[in-house]
């Protein structure tokens, strides 16, 4: 599983697998934002929300997270909204996180299609199965 950058660069030559996003010099907003990559080694950026302060939503990328105290991260659950609805694409988000144990959601809004989306999904779900299974060998 993704728990650290530390763990993840020994086993990823092409980068870490997840990485915060420093877009801006004020320290409020050194966690807004945080790349995760994807198996082809692209990043993708991701707005941070907690699971609770999470905004309704468009249709979007999402990964499920599990922030501990120390500031680790573990992905727990790849997807993405589906509906027109942004209530109920939020209603989604705060019942699967609150099933898998994510405090966190992290959102790609800058996929345009279904079509994108689904790649997206794929290249990130992908990179963490590999991940995985890298650490349990």
């Amino acid at each position: 599983m993704w728990t650290s950058q530390a763990e993840v660069a020994e086993t990823a030559p092409w980068g870490p697998a997840d990485e915060p996003a420093l877009v801006c010099a004020e320290a409020a907003f050194a966690q807004a934002f945080h790349y995760w990559r994807g198996v082809s080694g692209r990043r993708y950026l991701h707005s941070v929300y907690t699971l609770v302060g999470c905004p309704a939503l468009p249709q979007a990328n999402y990964i499920l997270v599990r922030r501990y105290e120390d500031g680790t991260r573990e992905a727990l659950a790849f997807g993405q909204t589906k509906d027109d609805a942004v209530t109920l694409n939020l209603a989604h988000l705060r019942h699967q996180g609150a099933k898998c144990g994510a405090n966190e959601v992290h959102i790609h809004l800058l996929a345009d299609t279904a079509h994108d989306r689904s790649l997206v999904e794929a290249d990130l779900a992908a990179a963490h199965l590999r991940r995985r299974a890298a650490k349990a060998a």
